[in-house]
C-alpha cells in the first residue's frame, strides 16, 4: 500500500497555536467537568466571546450543553434538537454552520469529533457577524482539540457520561455499553458505522469490529431474550469473539471458539445468533460465516444487489460446532464503493400499529436513499433508526441493530 499522502491544511497564526498549546497543557490535569472552562478560556483567547460544548445524547436526538460552573441555565443554554436546528445541521453534516445576528449575537456551530466519531457541536459566540479565514482556521483547530479531549476525558468521571443520557440505563444496558466499541470508524480503505436500539434498554444485540493492516473484521450478534441474562450473553459473546479474533483464528475457528465458550460458560441455556465477516482490504474479498442470523445485504451503485446467503449454522452456545464440520464460508468479491449491511431480526420484524413489517426492502431502500443524498453512513443509520422507531410507534419490543461496512479500496 502506498504511504498516506499528507493533506495540506491552512496554518493557524502563532498566537492561536499558543492558545491551543495552553489548552492541551491545562487539560493534562483536568477532570471531565473542568473541560467547559478550558474550552471557553481558549475561545476567548482566540478573539471570541466564549464557547459552549454540546454533547449528543445516546439516541442522537438532542445536543446537551456542557455548562460552565458559574453559568445559570438560560434560554440560550438549553438542549437543542439534532433535527431542525443549525446546531443539529452541523452535527449531521459535520460542517460548520454560521448563525448571524440571532437574539444572543452571532455564533458559529462547529462539529465535535474524535477522529470521525461524532460527539456533538461547539457553539462559539462571535464578536462580529462573521469570521475571518484565520479565525475560522483557529476555531476549527479548537473544535478538533476539544473533541479529542472530550473523548479522552469521558471515562474519568460521570459528568460527560450522564450528559449523554436522557433516561436511566438499567443494569443490563449499563453492562452492555461497557463493552461496545465506538460506533463509527472511517479510514482510507473502509468505513464502519453501527446503531443499536432501544438504546436505553438494549441487552442481547451487540456489534464489534477491528480494522487492521490489510484486514477488517466485523461481527453482529443477537442474544436470546431480554434483560440482564441477555446482556450477560452479549458480553460473554463479545469477550469470546475478541479473544479468538486477537489470537489470529480464522472464521470457522472463531465461530467454534465462541460456541464452545458460551456452551461451557452458560451451560447451553442461552444462545446467540451471529454473522462474522472478514474483509481483505487489499483486494476486496469478503468472507463470512452465519450462525442462525439474517444474511447480510450487498449494496452496490445505489441498488440492493442480493442477500449474501450461505449455509446457516445453528446459533452459538448450543455446543453444536465443537468440530467445525460442515461450516460454510461465504465468499463475495466486492467492488470499490460496495456496502455490506448487517442487521438483526428486530429491525426487519418491527411491526407498525397495523401489523406491517418494516421489512428488508424498506431497510435497504432507506439506506440507499440517504447515502445517495450525500450523507455519511453514520448519519444514514441515525435517520434509518428514526424511520424504524416511527414505523413501530416509537417503542421497539425487540433489540434492533444495524451495521454498515463500506470498502473504499486502497486507491481512494
Amino acid at each position: 500500500m502506498p504511504p498516506a499522502v499528507p493533506v495540506a491544511r491552512p496554518r493557524a497564526p502563532l498566537a492561536a497555536l499558543a492558545s491551543l498549546d495552553e489548552l492541551v497543557a491545562r487539560a493534562d490535569l483536568a477532570a471531565p467537568h473542568e473541560l467547559a472552562v478550558l474550552f471557553d478560556d481558549c475561545a476567548q483567547q482566540l478573539g471570541t466571546r466564549g464557547c459552549t460544548a454540546y454533547v449528543a445524547d445516546l439516541q442522537q436526538d438532542v445536543l446537551q450543553p456542557l455548562l460552565l460552573p458559574w453559568s445559570p441555565a438560560g434560554p440560550d443554554l438549553v438542549p437543542l434538537g439534532v433535527d431542525g436546528t443549525l446546531a443539529g445541521r452541523a452535527y449531521q453534516l459535520c460542517e460548520p454552520q454560521l448563525q448571524a445576528d440571532d437574539a444572543y449575537g452571532s455564533r458559529i456551530w462547529l462539529p465535535l469529533r474524535a477522529g470521525t466519531e461524532r460527539l456533538g457541536v461547539l457553539a462559539v459566540s462571535l464578536e462580529t457577524p462573521g469570521v475571518t479565514d484565520e479565525q475560522s482556521t483557529a476555531l476549527a483547530r479548537l473544535a478538533a482539540t476539544a473533541g479529542l479531549l472530550i473523548a479522552a476525558k469521558t471515562p474519568y468521571g460521570d459528568t460527560l457520561v450522564s450528559l449523554r443520557r436522557r433516561s436511566q440505563l438499567g443494569v443490563a444496558a449499563e453492562l452492555h455499553y461497557s463493552v461496545l466499541p465506538p460506533l463509527t470508524f472511517t479510514g482510507r480503505e473502509v468505513s464502519v458505522a453501527a446503531a443499536l436500539e432501544p438504546c436505553y434498554e438494549v441487552a442481547g444485540d451487540a456489534v464489534d469490529y477491528a480494522v487492521d493492516p490489510g484486514r477488517t473484521q466485523v461481527a453482529v450478534f443477537d442474544g436470546m431474550g431480554h434483560g440482564l441474562h441477555s446482556a450477560q450473553c452479549a458480553v460473554f459473546t463479545m469477550a469470546a469473539y475478541r479473544s479468538a479474533r486477537r489470537s489470529g483464528l480464522g472464521l470457522i475457528e472463531t465461530l467454534e471458539a465462541i460456541d464452545e465458550a458460551l456452551f461451557s460458560g452458560l451451560g447451553g441455556e442461552i444462545f446467540s445468533t451471529a454473522v462474522l465477516v472478514d474483509l481483505d482490504t487489499r483486494n476486496g474479498l469478503l468472507q463470512w460465516v452465519n450462525a442462525g442470523h439474517p444474511p447480510p445485504l450487498l449494496l452496490r451503485g445505489g441498488r440492493l444487489i442480493r442477500a449474501l446467503e450461505s449455509e446457516p449454522q445453528p446459533p452459538l452456545g448450543l455446543g453444536n460446532l465443537l468440530d467445525g464440520a460442515g461450516v460454510d464460508v461465504g465468499r463475495e468479491q466486492l467492488e470499490p464503493g460496495d456496502l455490506v449491511l448487517l442487521y438483526t431480526d428486530g429491525v426487519v420484524e418491527a411491526r407498525s400499529p397495523e401489523g406491517e413489517f418494516f421489512g428488508v426492502e424498506r431497510l435497504a431502500d432507506l439506506v440507499i436513499r440517504h447515502l445517495a443524498g450525500g450523507l455519511s453512513p453514520a448519519e444514514t443509520l441515525r435517520r434509518v433508526v428514526r424511520e424504524l422507531l416511527a414505523h413501530h410507534g416509537d417503542q421497539l419490543t425487540d433489540d434492533a441493530t444495524l451495521l454498515v461496512l463500506e470498502w473504499r479500496s486502497v486507491e481512494d
